[in-house]
């Protein structure tokens, strides 16, 4: 069984402020393409969106294994790192305050057991070709709004 790649993205002009979120799927066959934009956000929000989009896009999958490739070093240490202790402290980080963005975490948390998915993490804007294009489909839909496109291979 050949592993789905996914490289996800989010960005945002100012923080708070508009922003986007943006996934790459692909297999042996096809690549899908998928952004969009959302009004008054975080970078963060947007890191942690663009996965659940993924995931959530992957549900007909299950089993298959995934690697999903993001710049944002806090979504992989936040999947790999700090998610079993979140939950065993009751969704409490170190400093025993609430995690932010609890309720993307705990998507992202469901989804994450739904499948077999490696959290891989890529320095941003270092020649990545999956990176690139998730950071420019972002790009794109804050000023286009809704991107989704099938490239047949």
């Amino acid at each position: 069984m050949t592993t789905i790649t996914v490289h996800t993205d989010g960005a945002c002009k100012g923080n708070p402020g508009h922003g986007a979120w943006g996934i790459v799927i692909e297999d042996d066959t096809q690549r899908l393409c998928r952004a969009n934009k959302v009004p008054n956000t975080t970078n963060q929000k947007m890191e942690l969106t663009a996965a659940i989009k993924a995931l959530d896009a992957l549900k007909g999958h299950v089993g298959r294994p995934i690697e999903l490739i993001t710049d944002s070093d806090y979504l992989v240490k936040g999947m790999t790192q700090w998610m079993d202790g979140w939950k065993t402290k009751g969704w409490r980080g170190s400093n025993k305050k609430p995690v932010k963005n609890l309720e993307l975490w705990q998507q992202l948390d469901t989804l994450n057991q739904l499948h077999d998915v490696t959290w891989t993490w890529v320095k941003g804007h270092s020649g990545n070709a999956g990176n690139e294009l998730a950071d420019a489909l972002c790009n794109r839909a804050m000023t286009e709004g809704r991107i989704a496109e099938r490239i047949i291979k």
